[in-house]
């Protein structure tokens, strides 16, 4: 006999809130709708455990199906079904403190996962694209009868005898006309690989078509015929939730290949997480390929609730510079409709935040340990990651100093301990200060590099984008009065100043003469000349740039705190003549017009081994250079 009845909720308006404020994220309908399918699969299958259902189990595949006429979409399982009076408990009853207060703490919000999970209306998410949903359910319990429950979008409901002769529940939603871009099998295939491509029970979305092998040809080819088969979408044993023990390095490739099918590179290694104190984390991490390119490719990281998918927006979960890592992370403890606020203020995250970065540390840490070799061999691909955690997180950067890498010119690398003790002796100036050297660009400094090792000193390669940044720290935590210098910061004899003077071979008119002479050769007024008593086998003339200026301007154009001022100024460059070489003393021994036109060509010299001379400066000097062959 068929019953009518209000649904308690103490508000006329709730359907009409939910389709509002749910809208922008409608699509999660389907997900709340087979999570719940799976629900009632598993607690079956529980129940059957526990000795608790005698009867068979039997498939517990849960079914989507649709009916572009009909215009409905119809999840279906064979999980614990409901009697009448379960579904108008738990369908029915949806326990508001008031409609006042709802409409007033929701007027502004706009996130589907927080009403959702705030009021628990998994199932009434149906109604964000329905104008009515019908259940038809029977439940395992012995001797219970069919029931059918309908709903039209107000508070009324129906629940009547129903048709389902199997336990298990339908739930059929008559799509409303706003929302007929569902009744296509592309857009429900691409939610359903979405939100449940991992989900433990097996999901069926209807058939698909696949070739199999059909005996041979006259010329004994095989042969192969289309054939239409069940369209599971989801994998119900992923990698993560299986023990580490079980996987081979194949069975960690091919689920990273499952979760990037489009993935150029294989990642370099992974880390298997599994922990259930005090918290629950499982979970994959995969280190890409990432070089000396810091756009974090976010959305990488997938994070699921008991294999239900839940966002790919995780860094409220992981730092900042995990989220160059790939992977999934699985935590029961993050509830399925979860809002950005919820995981900003929940304990748990804030544990699994600090757990996965001792983890990761810890696994570069084994890994450099175990095959230092090998972990050198990677650095051009991980140096950015390490770097980056570094600067961002001091609980890494305190297990990091142990493993991150140095890598000097002559390809050697060593740990920021080990280059202290490689140069402290060597590279330290009249103050007591070790001064690390270092390029940004080993080609183009090539000169500066020569002046510095002719002098016995060794040169870092720091040219990745974090490498400003990286030079700060070293200065602060690298060691005992470190400090770092761009090799061509200045002329190799004053990058660290010694306390031994170089007598001069000019006397102070022919300095002041040279400086003229040259003054009078560069026209550029971002050039400031100085006369220098240089060894003979310096360079005649050097363009450098000042280190703190230039250092300055970097930080600014990489986004440095207080460092905009410092990017709006001009560029200064020096120009230092070596008062000691020959090439000094022939141009002031010349005429007027001959050192006018070796001290220019000198200082264009200069001005290209640093890539400075170019456009009509640098079609004047090569027709210059072939005139004085």
């Amino acid at each position: 006999m068929a019953e009518k009845g209000t649904i308690s909720i103490h508000t006329e308006n709730i359907f009409p809130v939910i389709k509002k404020f749910l809208y922008s994220d409608n699509e999660i309908f389907l997900r709340e709708l087979v999570s719940n399918a799976v629900d009632a699969s598993q607690k079956i299958k529980r129940l059957s455990s526990l000795g608790q259902f005698g009867g068979e189990v039997g498939d517990l595949t849960v079914d989507v199906s649709f009916d572009e006429a009909a215009k409905t979409i119809t999840i279906s399982d064979n999980g614990l079904g409901m009697t009448a009076d379960e579904i108008k408990k738990y369908i029915n009853q949806i326990a508001f403190s008031g409609a006042t207060e709802f409409m007033e703490k929701f007027k502004e919000a706009n996130d589907a996962n927080e009403i959702i999970g705030r009021f628990g209306l998994g199932f009434y998410s149906a109604f964000m694209v329905a104008d009515r949903v019908e259940i038809q359910s029977l439940s395992y319990q012995e001797g219970a009868e069919p029931a059918h429950w309908t709903c039209d979008g107000s508070t009324s409901y129906e629940i009547s005898e129903g048709t389902r002769t199997q336990r298990g529940t339908d739930v059929i939603l008559h799509v409303n006309a706003d929302s007929e871009e569902f009744l296509n099998k592309s857009r429900l295939e691409e939610i359903l690989n979405k939100y449940a491509k991992f989900l433990p029970v097996p999901v069926r979305f209807g058939t698909k078509s696949t070739s199999e092998p059909d005996g041979e040809d006259e010329e004994g080819k095989p042969k192969y015929k289309n054939v239409e088969v069940d369209n599971f979408i989801n994998n119900t044993n992923p990698a993560w939730t299986k023990s580490p023990s079980e996987l081979t390095d194949e069975d960690y490739l091919a689920f990273y290949r499952e979760l990037y099918p489009y993935a150029m590179d294989e990642p370099l290694f992974w880390i298997h997480l599994n922990v259930d104190y005090p918290f629950n984390l499982t979970g994959i991490l995969y280190f890409p390929k990432i070089k000396n390119d810091l756009e974090i490719q976010r959305n990488k990281i997938k994070l699921y609730s008991r294999q239900v998918f839940i966002t790919d927006e995780v860094k409220d979960i992981v730092p900042e510079f995990l989220m160059l890592l790939h992977g999934v992370i699985d935590s029961p403890d993050i509830p399925l409709n979860v809002s950005r606020s919820f995981l900003q203020a929940d304990g748990n995250v804030k544990k699994i935040n600090t757990y996965i970065t001792k983890k990761v540390a810890d696994k570069l840490q084994e890994i450099y340990k175990s095959d230092r070799k090998g972990f050198e061999e990677k650095w051009n691909d991980i140096g950015l990651f390490i770097k980056y955690g570094m600067l961002s997180d001091d609980k890494f950067a305190e297990k990091a100093n142990e493993f991150c890498l140095l890598k000097n010119t002559d390809g050697e690398h060593y740990t920021i301990k080990e280059y202290y003790e490689k140069v402290k002796d060597i590279q330290v100036d009249k103050d007591g200060n070790v001064v690390y050297l270092y390029t940004h660009d080993a080609a183009q400094q090539d000169g500066f590099i020569s002046g510095a090792k002719a002098k016995g000193y060794d040169v870092l390669v720091l040219d990745g984008p974090l490498d400003t940044h990286i030079t700060s720290y070293l200065e602060q935590k690298g060691g005992e009065k470190v400090q770092l210098k761009r090799v061509d910061a200045d002329v190799a004899e004053k990058l660290i100043q010694k306390d031994e003077q170089i007598e001069a071979v000019l006397t102070e008119d022919e300095s002041k003469k040279a400086t003229e002479l040259f003054e009078k050769a560069i026209t550029r007024t971002d050039m400031k000349v100085e006369v220098a008593a240089l060894t003979a086998g310096d360079l005649p003339v050097s363009v450098t740039i000042d280190e703190f200026m230039r250092r300055m301007k970097d930080m600014a154009k990489t986004g440095g705190g207080g460092m905009g001022f410092y990017g709006e100024l001009p560029d200064q460059y020096k120009v230092t003549v070596n008062g000691n070489h020959p090439l000094v003393k022939r141009i002031l021994e010349s005429s007027d017009e001959d050192g006018a036109r070796l001290a220019k060509q000198a200082f264009d010299l200069a001005l290209l081994s640093r890539g400075l001379l170019t456009g009509a400066e640098l079609t004047s000097f090569v027709k210059r250079s072939v005139e004085m062959i």
